[in-house]
């Protein structure tokens, strides 16, 4: 069994991320200085020049200011070098023209090695096909929500066949960065703006107080508006 099917990091929510250095197409980061104080999502690709990463890093691109409203940096990786992210970056751009104004502004890093995808359990260990020609698996489509203590909040990993739902990683977002605000939960399908559930945690007389114009479902549902 290769090094790289020897994994030895295990991530789960609550893991602090792990820093690296690495070679981007906005220049060299050291991973956790990048972030700063800021959140992060860092998001892999199989690899340059498929059809659905170049759907989704448009997207991207198109919604860089939804980002930035809730002060998330967006890094990509994709198992190639940088002379292909950069010639890759103009397909994207192009294509992305046909949707509206698509412009790559944020970095991808060059994991050709695989060296960042394999300390953050990004490679495909399910289907042994996809490797490139050196032999090498390719990443799956995984995203990590990075706070800026550099705990990872959220993790959601796709097939190689399913592109990413950007709607759903921006409501999760918004779900966990208002939780952090307040003790609340959010129900299902919830959406900014709707109610929201008041935390287990939070007990009726704190309820009043905190939350005075909530409602009562169930002793153990409680809904109320932000």
């Amino acid at each position: 069994m290769s090094a790289l099917h020897k994994h030895e990091y295990i991530l789960r929510l609550g893991s602090v991320a792990p820093d690296f250095e690495a070679e981007t197409t906005a220049g060299p980061i050291k991973f956790h200085e990048w972030l700063g104080d800021s959140w992060g999502v860092l998001f892999s690709h199989p690899g340059d020049f498929t059809p659905v990463c170049t759907t989704e890093l448009g997207e991207v691109a198109r919604r860089s200011e939804e980002f930035a409203k809730r002060s998330v940096k967006v890094i990509g990786i994709s198992a190639n070098n940088l002379d292909d992210h950069r010639k890759w970056i103009k397909d994207i751009n192009d294509f992305g023209a046909q949707v509206g104004p698509t412009d790559v502004q944020f970095p991808i890093i060059a994991d050709a090695d695989r060296k960042v995808s394999y300390i953050y359990d990004m490679l495909d260990y399910q289907d042994a096909t996809n490797k490139d020609l050196k032999g090498l698996p390719f990443t799956i489509r995984t995203v990590f929500l990075i706070d800026p203590k550099k705990i990872i909040r959220l993790t959601l990993s796709y097939p190689a066949v399913a592109g990413r739902n950007f709607d759903e990683i921006l409501r999760a977002i918004d779900a966990i960065q208002l939780g952090d605000k307040h003790r609340i939960a959010t129900p299902v399908n919830w959406k900014q703006g709707e109610d929201v559930i008041i935390h287990a945690s939070v007990n009726n007389e704190e309820a009043k107080t905190l939350f005075p114009n909530h409602t009562v479902h169930l002793p153990y549902l409680r809904t109320t508006p932000v």
